[in-house]
């Protein structure tokens, strides 16, 4: 695998961080996850929960270690220190001057390591008025604009079903940074402090609606060019009450599917922003079920497939052939987006503190100095 024999240091909690290290845990990574003594990540205590830990956290855990340290202690801010020596990243989700004050920030950690590439998540990024503020996915997504644009037109806006700034701003972005100055330091350069806003990722991906706006272009929620704008490019309601999607945007795709509706007079109106275009299109597609579109479109080559409901995703041919998603032990698992090989999964998620031992031995800390740790409580 790309990443084995890079060690990844996972101070974090919940989804953003935790996301962020599966991608590099799946490409081979040592990621250590270091917990708190006695609650551990929070989301390990998140209904529902299959064999006594959560299936939320396992879903995003595995292919990592788990060890407790309290780092409001002296002894477990040591090892930590002593952990950062060997290893190549340190991902953490605290707010900014926590990891400071704690006697571990950057400066303390390159002065030490100088190859070390550390990853602060947060919210809103290290500075600006807003750098302290509590916050959750939700309002990250409103204060990006992503959330107002998302909803009908001349509805209230609709909270998105995936958390797109935890994971895309605080996961995948964060994930693609690391690597890159993972290139650097292999280059000779030193390693870096990469600050990673769960907002500037969100707001980032709104940069074509920001490019239309500056042409003097409106952007409305429910009107924009990709969410119902156009004919061909829409949600339609079946006559089971069932979903199709509808895709269509290049000019042979559209005229495949009117051909395919026996409706070759709707040709001209695939960009239409008349009401009738898009009352015609409805009253089509309420004419027949889900079912029956399916076998009507499913061998036509024009961008249109049915909307499915999670609980048939697993089924659908392709993602079943992809294996995808699979029942296991720990709960149900979806695998990873992008495979550099067939050995991604290597071990399951962990318990809290599950490799205490094992982890701590690597950098001399014997059974006798490991007891110790644990009545003392540092671990």
């Amino acid at each position: 695998m790309p990443l084995t024999g890079i060690r990844v240091l996972d101070l974090t909690r919940l989804l953003p961080g935790a996301y962020c290290t599966l991608l590099l845990a799946d490409m081979g990574a040592d990621v250590i996850k270091i917990e708190e003594p006695g609650a551990g990540d929070y989301m390990r205590w998140t209904p529902p929960m299959v064999a006594g830990q959560s299936a939320l956290f396992s879903a995003i855990n595995r292919n990592k270690r788990s060890i407790t340290l309290n780092l409001k202690s002296d002894a477990g801010r040591d090892l930590l220190l002593r952990l950062a020596d060997g290893a190549d990243v340190l991902v953490e989700g605290n707010r900014p001057g926590v990891m400071a004050r704690l006697g571990l920030g950057w400066d303390s950690l390159h002065a030490r390591n100088p190859r070390l590439v550390v990853c602060s998540i947060t919210g809103y990024g290290q500075d600006g008025p807003f750098a302290s503020r509590a916050g959750h996915d939700l309002n990250y997504m409103a204060t990006a604009g992503a959330l107002g644009l998302n909803g009908d037109r001349g509805g209230p806006p609709v909270p998105l079903s995936v958390q797109v700034a935890d994971i895309g701003g605080g996961g995948l972005q964060p994930a693609a940074a690391i690597l890159g100055a993972l290139v650097g330091v292999q280059r000779g350069s030193e390693g870096r402090w990469i600050d990673a806003s769960m907002t500037d990722g969100a707001v980032t991906w709104l940069a074509m609606v920001f490019a239309a706006r500056g042409t003097g272009e409106e952007v409305g929620r429910g009107d924009q060019r990709l969410a119902g704008r156009y004919p061909c490019y829409r949600v339609y309601a079946c006559k089971d009450g069932g979903f199709y999607s509808v895709g269509a945007l290049e000019p042979k795709f559209w005229n495949a599917l009117c051909t395919a509706l026996e409706r070759p007079d709707l040709a001209d109106l695939q960009f239409s922003e008349a009401a009738n275009a898009h009352d015609t299109m409805e009253q089509i597609f309420a004419s027949r079920t889900r079912a029956e579109w399916q076998k009507r479109l499913s061998a036509v080559d024009s961008c249109c497939e049915p909307v499915l409901d999670v609980d048939e995703v697993a089924a659908h041919p392709q993602v079943a052939a992809r294996r995808l998603i699979e029942n296991r032990a720990t709960g149900v698992e979806v695998g990873p987006a992008v495979r550099l090989g067939n050995d991604w999964r290597r071990r399951d998620p962990p318990r809290l503190g599950e490799h205490n031992a094992e982890v701590l031995a690597e950098i001399g800390v014997d059974a006798t100095q490991l007891e110790k740790l644990g009545a003392d409580g540092v671990i």
